[in-house]
């Protein structure tokens, strides 16, 4: 393509200047700065002459400087290269030296899409929304601008892939760069979602071309940092500060004067700000202070997948995600104002955070709405099922979906017969429908992920035992004691502490001499004073009770002070009498806390109640407890054992069968109210163990066979979830072993006693 060096780009001149041999000969920057100097010397505003402007520097660089006024010799040069500099610091702050801000290069189509959001995403993003819209888009499009312009709360669920996550962006900045709503709130699932949802606003400010030629008031200052985002405090605009902000939480757009293509009218975007947070990070209290000295609280807050996988596999979570939903969010505008809303989610499973908000019966505000890939599925099942089998055999041979794509295109007018689909234009390039890639999508993913990431209806969870109580049915089994009375009946009170580096989780119980449990009370050291938490998130540590006090030394005093609360009262029976805690098991297994759980249950002044103990992982191919050699000295229980001690750990510590006593504690869990061995919480309000309930189900168990035996095995049911809880009740029920309780019918593994031999006996041997 041939270049006119009279009529040269700026871009174009940099780019032809620096490919010579020399390298980088200039910048950006630079030029703008000489265009600025020289005006229309060197070119007519939009372009530049290259012959002119190689005249103009000759002129520049040759064109004698004025001696400064007293100064003479090498201070005179020293006091012209500071002014030089001061001069170009000051050519380079203000953007109004080059053509960074100038008018709308389609004026008409800036007007009609102020108003019209649907036509701002096809005009100015076309790379991102390429595909025709189907009618679900468009009735999301349609909430949207309602949402931006008018206010409300709507809430959609759209299938994995649609798009939701772009639409919100895009309308973040729609509502900005119109002034549609001077400060927006979006909010992620966590502040790494939020965050980056903002990066990606980001990209679209700094480098899409279409939103620079019609929105340059908001784009140019933020190009004109080059990257360099620390030029952002410094920045100027016809000599007045922008108060641009760009960083890693937020957006404030550059404030102006009134320009002449606006009437002589400041921009309605001036100062305009978007915020980004996590749902569960700081929210209450969101404001901004604008240059005026104005402060202004968010209001429009657009909310994409507000739950994590995890989140909506906890009851409490979820409901603590939906009371931030209803207080802290809805409460962003401040004191007598409403906030507009916009929350896009997709249904994880039955009765998550999604599924409730959706539930107009429950959540009538939120106007919630679903939509699906597949409206209706095809007639023909049995051609469908022909083509899943050929579909799994090219998989499992390495050759692909190309047989079963072939069947497809041979019989595909009876294979789409009775499909309604929502979006026909979404399928892979080697697909050939948008049917086919949904019946790809659910074999590929299974009905269970397909059906809730892609229908939003997602299928009832199966019980992966049926015995085990539900997290529901736990928080149902109330006694309605007070909060740490114990029952007259009880004749064992036992405590077990689990040892975390962040905080030690304890729990009291209470236990009738054939296993009828009593939860009595629970909680941690130190106390995290909140309705739900994880080990993850604690924000009272044990660290912080003790700032100078390494590891060790901070789970010391840990266990000393939860030793004096617990050990050291007497706790109240419901005749009036008390009692005082028989045994108290401590977790030693953590590799940090071992020495340092030996040392205190030595020390403490409470010793003859305090017991190391370790949890082994007893699978049924390992050597049960049962066949363990006795020896001498041993004291040896119903899958316990506390072994003779030598060495340096000269206290005694227990050893118990983390899965038998597992299975035994839901045994009891499982236990109708009334019955003997039934094992019970106190109070009477249910939501109240709401978080020790995810902690007792937090694991399942696989029956094994090894060794000639079946055996329970418990796992995990998602990795990171919090089981403190459950140890903590599994090991009161270890100490109330110890202490002599044991259920009917299941006695404890005692040895076999030896047979009695008379001395006659013996010497008769001997011969």
């Amino acid at each position: 393509m041939p270049i006119d060096p009279r009529k040269l780009k700026p871009t174009e001149l940099v780019r032809l200047l620096n490919s010579t041999p020399l390298g980088e000969v200039i910048s950006e920057r630079q030029l703008h700065r000489h265009r600025s100097r020289a005006g229309f010397r060197i070119g007519d505003g939009r372009t530049v002459d290259l012959l002119r402007y190689v005249a103009w520097l000759v002129l520049e660089r040759h064109r004698p400087r004025p001696e400064p006024t007293g100064l003479t010799g090498y201070e005179a040069h020293k006091e012209r290269a500071a002014q030089r500099n001061r001069e170009m610091a000051l050519l380079g702050r203000d953007i109004a030296t080059g053509e960074w801000v100038h008018p709308p290069r389609n004026t008409e189509q800036r007007e009609r899409a102020e108003r019209d959001f649907r036509l701002f995403c096809e005009a100015y993003l076309p790379q991102t929304f390429h595909l025709p819209w189907s009618d679900d888009h468009l009735k999301v499009i349609a909430k949207i601008e309602q949402a931006v312009l008018e206010g409300g709360l709507f809430a959609m669920a759209m299938p994995r892939g649609s798009g939701k996550t772009s639409l919100c962006e895009v309308a973040c900045l729609w509502a900005l760069v119109y002034g549609h709503r001077e400060f927006v709130a979006l909010i992620g699932s966590d502040e790494e979602h939020a965050a980056s949802m903002l990066d990606s606003i980001k990209v679209e400010l700094e480098t899409n071309d279409l939103l620079e030629d019609d929105f340059s008031e908001v784009v140019g200052p933020v190009r004109a940092m080059e990257g360099i985002h620390q030029r952002a405090a410094g920045q100027i605009y016809r000599g007045k500060q922008t108060h641009i902000g760009w960083t890693a939480r937020e957006i404030v757009l550059p404030t102006l004067p009134p320009l002449e293509w606006l009437g002589n009218h400041s921009p309605k975007s001036n100062g305009a700000i978007i915020k980004v947070a996590g749902i569960t990070g700081r929210i209450r209290g969101m404001k901004h202070k604008r240059a005026d000295g104005s402060s202004v609280r968010p209001a429009l807050v657009l909310i994409d997948d507000p739950q994590t996988d995890e989140s909506a596999r906890s009851p409490s979570q979820c409901m603590t995600r939906e009371r931030i939903l209803a207080g802290a969010i809805l409460g962003l505008a401040g004191p007598g104002r409403k906030i507009a809303g916009l929350m896009a989610l997709t249904v994880v499973r039955p009765d998550d955070l999604a599924d409730r908000i959706l539930d107009r019966e429950k959540h009538p505000q939120w106007q919630g709405e679903r939509t699906k890939m597949v409206y209706a599925f095809p007639a023909d099942e049995a051609l469908w099922a022909r083509y899943a089998e050929l579909w799994r055999e090219g998989m499992r041979a390495d050759r692909g979906a190309g047989e079963a794509t072939a069947f497809y295109l041979a019989n595909r007018e009876a294979m789409d017969a009775g499909a309604v689909i929502a979006w026909p234009e979404r399928h892979h390039p080697d697909e050939l429908s948008a049917i086919q890639h949904a019946m790809n999508l659910r074999l590929d993913r299974g009905d269970a992920a397909f059906w809730a990431e892609y229908q939003n209806e997602p299928l009832p969870e199966e019980q992966v035992d049926d015995e085990l109580l539900t997290a529901d049915e736990i928080v149902a089994k109330l006694n309605g004691q007070r909060r740490s009375e114990v029952p007259l009946a009880a004749t064992h009170l036992t405590m077990f502490v689990d040892v975390q580096a962040k905080a030690l989780f304890w729990l009291v119980a209470a236990w009738e001499s054939d296993f009828t449990g009593y939860v009595l009370d629970y909680g941690t050291e130190p106390d995290q004073k909140a309705d739900y938490f994880t080990l993850r998130d604690v924000r009272r540590t044990l660290a912080a009770a003790v700032p100078r006090a390494g590891i060790e030394g901070a789970i010391y005093a840990g266990l000393e002070r939860l030793a004096e609360a617990k050990l050291g009262r007497e706790w109240q029976r419901d005749d009036g009498s008390t009692v005082r805690i028989d045994r108290c098991l401590v977790d030693a297994n953590w590799g940090q806390s071992s020495d340092v759980v030996y040392q205190f249950c030595r020390q403490s002044r409470f010793a003859s109640v305090l017991l190391p103990s370790h949890g082994r992982y007893v699978g049924a191919s390992s050597i049960p407890f049962s066949e363990y050699k006795r020896k001498r000295g041993d004291r040896v229980g119903l899958n316990w054992r506390v072994p003779v001690t030598t060495g340096r750990r000269i206290v005694r510590h227990v050893v118990f069968d983390t899965n038998f006593w597992k299975s035994f504690v839901h045994a009891r869990l499982a236990v109708p109210m009334g019955d003997p061995g039934c094992l019970s919480l106190f109070g009477r309000q249910a939501e109240r163990h709401r978080l020790l309930a995810e902690h007792l189900t937090a694991e399942y168990r696989v029956k094994t066979e090894g060794r000639g035996r079946t055996v329970d095995e418990w796992k995990l049911r998602v990795d990171g979830l919090d089981n403190h809880w459950l140890d903590c009740l599994v090991g009161c029920a270890v100490a109330a072993s110890m202490g002599g309780a044991a259920p009917a019918g299941l006695a404890a593994d005692t040895p076999k006693p030896r047979p009695t031999m008379r001395l006659s006996e013996l010497r008769r041997d001997r011969r």
